[in-house]
């Protein structure tokens, strides 16, 4: 799972599998089987009900990453948002991460909403 977070292609995983002593490699039906259990999962934690209404602290950033556009049919750069709440028990949280294509007021108010669908209220002191 490791090497497939790490972006490590279906055919390196064959090198990486011998390089640790195996005999055989993963099959792509393997590669294809363990990423499905990984969307599954990830799908799961971003629809999650948010467990805490009110959070100390809430943080929101934005990063770009590349990424393969499949109607495009191109690598392109995409904006990757998050958002982290510190609870009153000083434990981090990541409420949500969506993927648009920039970081604008539309892009942004549409994350929050749908974190506020999943519970999200405020921050309270």
């Amino acid at each position: 799972m490791q090497s497939y977070v790490s972006r490590v292609s279906t055919r390196n995983h064959d090198e990486l599998v011998a390089s640790l002593g195996c005999e055989s490699g993963i099959s792509k039906s393997e590669v294809s089987s363990i990423c499905q259990g990984l969307y599954v999962q990830l799908q799961a934690f971003l629809i999650r009900p948010l467990e805490f209404s009110h959070y100390r602290y809430f943080y929101l950033d934005a990063t770009y990453l590349h990424g393969r556009d499949t109607a495009r049919k191109q690598v392109i750069s995409r904006a990757v948002i998050v958002a982290v709440a510190i609870t009153a028990n000083v434990q981090r949280k990541v409420l949500g991460i969506e993927v648009g294509d920039s970081e604008d007021e539309t892009c942004w108010t549409a994350f929050l909403l749908r974190l506020r669908e999943r519970g999200l209220l405020g921050v309270s002191w």
